[in-house]
């Protein structure tokens, strides 16, 4: 089972909130000691009011990479859909570099109907969105080998979904980081799975990162999920209030594991 430390991290959902308190949100997290701060890439809310107020991913980032000092920053996650992969690469580098090498490179298929429809995307089906995301993998990478300047280091890539057949298949070949909000047996489950597609190519599964999605200062899943080999724990939170509270748990229980 990996040795690798724990890490805690929070996810800013970017919705019904002004800039002000949301940008707080971030000085708290990173005051708090969280390992890494992260957003979601949507245009509108995916909970509450549909129509309420809401920011983009990656122009948030890039504030968040000049507003922040130690945490890890990324999206939690990238629609593959929504941008061309040579361009995503590149403002994936430039954020890295805005950040000084603190990005974690986050992407999935996409799944939210309502975002393609009103921007203007075709939706078309879970399986050609996840080829279009297998053929976009190599591509971001090819392209960050050509990029002058290069990025400040090997971004972290995470990806996040379950799919056995094509997700877990990427994620052995390109992820250094799987993020899944499966627990219990479906987790046991796929990190059988995720084993088997490693196996097929020979790279070692504890090579990658596990990360899933805690609610609330939910010990009781950490820590059956950390028994399994996750350690990256991140809790969720909107606006207008961006409650941290439940951060406390999950940084002390951190602590006391990493000693």
């Amino acid at each position: 089972m990996t040795s690798r430390p724990v890490r805690i991290g929070v996810q800013l959902q970017p919705q019904h909130s002004d800039y002000g308190p949301y940008r707080d949100a971030v000085a708290r997290a990173e005051e708090l000691g969280v390992d890494v701060i992260f957003n979601w890439d949507h245009f509108y809310p995916l909970y509450g009011e549909p129509e309420g107020k809401h920011f983009e991913a990656w122009t948030t980032l890039a504030a968040w990479a000049e507003q922040t000092e130690r945490a890890e920053i990324g999206c939690l996650v990238t629609c593959n859909s929504y941008r061309n992969p040579e361009l995503l690469a590149d403002m994936a580098r430039t954020v890295d570099h805005i950040s000084g090498g603190r990005l974690i490179f986050g992407i999935g298929s996409g799944w939210f109907e309502k975002d393609y429809d009103e921007y203007g995307y075709e939706f078309g089906t879970a399986g050609g969105r996840l080829d279009a995301l297998g053929e976009a993998l190599p591509r971001i990478e090819s392209r960050w080998a050509t990029l002058n300047p290069a990025p400040t280091r090997d971004i972290p890539v995470l990806i996040g979904g379950g799919g056995e057949k094509k997700t877990l298949k990427y994620v052995a070949a390109h992820a250094d980081i799987w993020h899944t909000f499966v627990t219990g047996d479906d987790l046991r489950h796929k990190l059988g799975v995720l084993g088997g597609h490693c196996e097929a190519i020979g790279r070692d599964v504890d090579e990658i990162e596990v990360s899933v999605g805690i609610q609330g200062g939910d010990l009781e899943t950490a820590r059956s999920s950390y028994d399994l080999g996750a350690r990256l724990f991140t809790y969720g939170v909107g606006g207008p209030d961006f409650d941290l509270e439940p951060l406390r748990a999950l940084l002390a229980w951190r602590d006391e594991l990493n000693g």
